[in-house]
């Protein structure tokens, strides 16, 4: 919701996100983009991830898929990884589970794709999840 209670178009959020996407996050260690420029509905996302230092994750480049929906940013998009990985919030074949991941579950209008990637990150660096054996790096789903 932008001031004064107006709902910004769904198209409006997206423009915002992709141009945010395209000049960098913060130190680098999340980034997104679109899959297809000609995409006019821009469903279809690449997010990158470098794992946190100090943990198990450290160094790695984690590659996810993220789709919106026609209802985003009222509902959450679909989250997969696309590099294999094992965290307590991620199914067998790399979809977040929205059940195990709060920014997901428990979605609200002004979270975004970025939220996403920095909290997936985050959740890299949890006790729970720091230190679980991982695929060989490079593995995909």
């Amino acid at each position: 919701m932008a001031s004064g209670g107006c709902v910004v178009p769904r198209n409006f959020q997206l423009l915002e996100e992709l141009e945010k996407g395209e000049k960098g996050i913060g130190d680098g260690t999340v980034s997104y983009g679109m899959d297809d420029n000609d995409d006019i509905m821009m469903r279809n996302w690449t997010g990158t991830i470098i794992g946190p230092s100090n943990t198990v994750h450290d160094g790695r480049i984690y590659t996810l898929k993220l789709f919106c929906g026609d209802s985003y940013p009222e509902r959450p998009p679909q989250v997969r990884f696309i590099s294999k990985i094992k965290m307590s919030c991620v199914a067998n074949n790399g979809v977040v589970d929205p059940s195990h991941f709060a920014v997901l579950g428990q979605w609200q209008r002004g979270a975004n794709m970025e939220l996403v990637l920095t909290e997936l990150r985050r959740e890299m660096a949890a006790p729970h999840n720091r230190r679980l054996t991982q695929p060989p790096e490079g593995t995909e789903y």
